[in-house]
């Protein structure tokens, strides 16, 4: 008897090994075609059929990337706070919200809020969520188990007279927002390898805020919500990565010169010059181990201790900062060190309150680099860009001010925007750390497409570093590709 050919015994195989590993009962279907066998079908049709069957594949079993667009600036004199676009509800609206590392809940202003901000100073249309306009939405009620045990019991608020989910946030600036929970579908575009980008969608629990108080109530900075990046269960990061729709990481690569913007993605960011810190375990915040500063390669004299993680101390990264802020027993030795290395080329001086110089010439010339210095043997180069800010000229000579600011008794160092910027960060939640580099962020970057290393996409061009072929098959686990290996070799043998 001949044998068949090649390919068809492949699919043979195939079958078997995923018989074996399912181990279900065989049943006999009637399979119908997806087309007339009387009737020409182009190639374009059948491409774009298997294109949509490869792309729904796909996002079921394995996941991707997700790429998010990024709005906005470091610069508090014109912006202050990045911002993405996120789509709920079905019909999908689009909605504006700040990009924060430093919380973990994703919220947008209910419909039903009376005294929220109607129109917002940074040129955006602002939209209100109205969970009885979306066909998808369900409200979380009191007995939900999300609300019994997700939800942090010092921010729930749960009403017996409605049973639902409710919740109370303060931040760090003293402004806060309440609400209720909601349960809708999200949208967004989940990159799955080259050419490859799928409409994707998952049911997300998210905040309706009914109440804003603080500086969520003014106009000029107003947007439609916030986007926690923490590690809490409830955010978002945390929802899709538990259910295998994404990577246990995310990345972003804020722009600081000109009109900002930059890249945001559920995933990792890879570049070979990133270095990383280990996180802080057990904290709310993404906290490092700050140990030291140096100012022009000089290790200023500050005790490591006063950077410790403690209750109320510690060093958090925090992309919902604008600027950056020191404890005062490091606020003191850095600004020293800075005005003796500036002081015989520029004239210091005191500007609305803050620490500020005048200079002549360019500020890169000027200002010396300055260094902070992390557990793992990982540093933080800073341009002086990055830890002063520019107020414009006086008969002149340009004035640029200390852009870190002095955190009385005992606080906590926060690393802003005015640090974040011009740097790739990556969060790796799987293996709690926090890496970064710097990086001219109107650049594309390589971004992992698998929840490994293996694989890895342009995300500005989309372009694949392998063939579709492999890229497929990377999904494999070793074992089957060496058992299948094996059955290849030993048909070529037969053939």
């Amino acid at each position: 008897m001949r044998n068949p050919p090649l390919p068809a015994v492949i699919l043979v195989v195939l079958a078997v090994v995923v018989t074996v590993v399912v181990g279900f009962p065989a049943t006999v279907l009637r399979l119908e075609r997806g087309f007339p066998a009387n009737e020409t079908v182009e190639l374009e049709v059948l491409r774009a059929r298997d294109a949509t069957r490869h792309r729904r594949m796909l996002q079921s079993r394995y996941g991707g990337v997700v790429d998010f667009v990024v709005e906005g600036t470091s610069d508090p004199y014109l912006v202050g706070l990045y911002f993405t676009r996120v789509k709920l509800g079905t019909p999908p609206r689009e909605y504006n919200v700040q990009i924060d590392t430093g919380s973990d809940i994703l919220w947008i202003t209910c419909n039903s809020c009376n005294d929220c901000p109607r129109t917002s100073g940074l040129g955006v249309e602002l939209n209100f969520y109205d969970n009885s306009g979306s066909s998808t939405a369900d409200l979380v009620s009191c007995s939900d188990p999300i609300c019994t045990s997700m939800v942090p019991t010092t921010s729930s608020q749960c009403s017996a007279e409605t049973n639902q989910c409710g919740y109370s946030f303060q931040y760090g600036d003293g402004s806060g927002t309440s609400g209720f929970y909601v349960s809708d579908m999200f949208y967004f575009d989940m990159i799955l390898g080259k050419s490859m980008v799928a409409n994707s969608s998952a049911s997300i629990v998210f905040g309706c805020s009914t109440y804003q108080s603080g500086d969520l109530t003014k106009s000029d900075r107003a947007i439609d919500g916030i986007f926690g990046f923490g590690q809490h269960g409830l955010s978002v990061v945390s929802q899709l990565s538990s259910r295998g729709i994404t990577p246990r990481s995310f990345s972003h690569c804020l722009k600081g010169e000109g009109n900002g913007g930059g890249i945001l993605v559920l995933g990792e960011i890879l570049d070979p010059s990133i270095v990383y810190s280990p996180l802080v375990p057990s904290q709310p915040h993404y906290n490092l181990n700050l140990l030291s500063i140096a100012v022009n390669g000089q290790l200023l004299p500050i005790d490591e201790d006063v950077f410790a993680t403690s209750n109320n101390r510690g060093t958090i990264v925090d992309s919902g900062t604008t600027l950056a802020y020191l404890v005062e027993e490091a606020y003191d030795p850095f600004l020293s060190a800075i005005t003796a290395q500036v002081s015989q080329f520029g004239r210091p001086v005191v500007y609305k309150g803050n620490q500020c110089y005048m200079i002549s010439a360019s500020a890169s010339d000027i200002f010396p680099p300055v260094s902070l210095n992390f557990a793992g043997g990982a540093s933080m180069l800073l341009r002086p860009e990055e830890y002063l800010v520019h107020m414009g000229f006086v008969d002149g000579a340009s004035l640029w001010c200390m852009g870190f600011q002095k955190v009385q008794d005992q606080g906590v160092t926060i690393l802003g925007d005015l640090v974040l910027k011009d740097k790739i960060f990556v969060y790796d939640l799987a293996r709690q750390r926090i890496g970064w580099a710097n990086y001219d962020c109107s650049m594309s970057v390589n971004v992992s497409v698998a929840f490994g290393r293996d694989e890895f996409i342009n995300a500005g061009q989309l372009n694949s570093s392998r063939s579709t072929r492999k890229f497929l098959f990377g999904f494999l686990t070793p074992f089957f590709k060496a058992f299948l290996a094996q059955i290849i070799i030993g048909l070529l043998i037969l053939q």
